[in-house]
């Protein structure tokens, strides 16, 4: 593999948003290599593990219901950040984001008919037949008919970066020093959440006890070079999509398969047996990467899931098989929790317990009343054996830390200036959109929305 000494249009990443880029910018007819740290059988980033992307859309598509419209996605938004975002940029994705099925399209992705069940998203997400792995096969089958050059197993090491102006981007290669010197860069290399390091800056020892679902190449090195060369941050070191997985998952790359869905029909208990946190608060799809941060505010950052028979089917399962318990007092003790805290919680919680309609379609009235944490819809008694329990840790899956951009997806140095030849798109930059939580499918659709604005202005900036 030779790696060229210019090119018009630097794509670094192999993902989704820089797969986007780098496709749009080839169309326009530049010159396009793309920078990929992983090996090829590992290529894509957190795209890989992927299911679907949010839509905008005005009524009824081949593979979504009803209607949501520009104002539903935004108010969404805006609830799980806590009413923070950049509006300007977020309505730019919730618009284009209409868009994003038929470019797709485009390039042989398929997607599957409307998904019902725990998520909630037969309205709002499109999910990909094959997963986001075949996404980003199609897309790379796509970028070499093209004739884009992808070049695995390089790192980007640095920049020579003066006054707003990339002049070059040192690599490693094996043990060769490499300096590619492009018109323009895209840099769509994603957060920094397999560093784990630099996780613990923001977490302290905490971070020792998450699990990262996604790609062990995003350190995160390419974001914190730009940093110290003038480029402008936004969002918090702490935040991230992070939700509960189980706890028995490795420690990278296990992706969604690890993931629990069946919080909102049981209780979560920390390792004292004690619940910490309203468990039917809202949809899931809105509420589960929260869960994350719940769980890391635990005792060793560990919490289980309980349920029983009534919930059996009722949701996707984990990879790994349940824990099953007779009885609340056997399964405390082969979840190596105290059988009396345990059954105390669980009798406590049911007396609570409100009768109801239970509709896991809808926010239900099934509810609790008089506990200190009261749990707001789908709270039915926990008596029905056999019961299931899962161990759960945090699993980060990317970090909002990021670089700033403007609606050109051209990256801001600290002064507010934009750059001259650098745009950013994908996790990178999704601080500028999602500050504190995270609804389903949203980053695919950040990326792919800043991916092509990123790939039409580098492309334009390298004429």
């Amino acid at each position: 593999m030779t790696i060229p000494e210019t090119c018009d249009v630097a794509v670094l990443g192999g993902g989704n948003a820089a797969l986007c880029a780098a496709l749009t910018a080839r169309l326009a007819g530049r010159q396009v290599v793309v920078i990929e740290g992983a090996p090829r059988e590992f290529r894509g980033g957190n795209s890989r593990h992927t299911r679907n992307l949010r839509c905008m859309h005005d009524g009824p598509t081949a593979v979504l219901e009803g209607r949501y419209s520009e104002d539903d996605f935004y108010s969404d938004l805006l609830l799980v950040n806590h009413g923070v975002t950049d509006e300007t940029l977020a309505r730019i994705v919730i618009r284009r984001s209409s868009e994003c099925t038929e470019w797709m399209t485009r390039f042989g992705v398929r997607f599957q008919s409307a998904l019902r069940g725990t998520m909630h998203l037969s309205r709002t997400n499109a999910f990909f037949l094959g997963g986001g792995k075949s996404v980003l096969n199609r897309y790379y089958t796509a970028a070499a008919q093209l004739g884009i050059e992808v070049m695995y197993e390089t790192m980007v090491e640095d920049f020579d970066l003066i006054d707003g102006v990339c002049h070059g981007i040192r690599l490693r290669v094996g043990g060769l020093r490499p300096v590619l010197r492009p018109k323009t860069v895209v840099i769509a290399t994603g957060g920094f959440e397999s560093n784990l390091d630099w996780l613990k800056q923001a977490w302290g020892d905490a971070a020792n006890n998450f699990i990262v679902r996604g790609s062990p190449f995003n350190t995160g090195l390419p974001l914190k070079r730009m940093l110290e060369t003038g480029a402008q941050a936004i969002g918090d070191p702490r935040a991230c999509h992070a939700v509960a997985v189980d706890a028995r998952a490795p420690k990278f790359d296990g992706g969604i398969v690890t993931r629990l869905d069946c919080i909102p029909l049981g209780i979560v208990v920390n390792r004292f047996g004690e619940r910490f946190a309203d468990e039917g608060l809202d949809m899931w799809s809105k509420r589960y990467a929260n869960w994350g941060t719940l769980v890391a505010s635990q005792p060793d950052q560990t919490a289980y899931c309980i349920v029983d028979s009534k919930a059996i089917g009722r949701f996707m399962p984990s990879v790994f098989a349940p824990i099953v318990g007779s009885s609340l007092r056997a399964l405390a003790t082969k979840l190596g929790l105290l059988p009396d805290a345990l059954e105390s919680t669980v009798a406590h919680y049911n007396n609570a317990v409100r009768p109801g309609t239970f509709n896991f379609d809808v926010l239900d009235n099934c509810r609790t009343e008089g506990l200190a944490t009261n749990k707001s819809h789908w709270a039915r008694r926990i008596d029905t054996p056999p019961f299931w329990g899962y161990p759960l840790k945090p699993g980060i899956t990317f970090t909002y830390l990021g670089l700033k951009v403007d609606d050109r997806a051209r990256v801001l140095t600290t002064t507010g200036e934009p750059m001259t030849n650098v745009f950013a798109a994908g996790e990178i930059m999704a601080g500028n959109v999602l500050r504190k939580g995270y609804i389903a499918g949203i980053g695919m659709t950040i990326g792919t929305v800043f991916g092509r604005i990123a790939g039409e202005n580098a492309a334009d900036a390298a004429r």
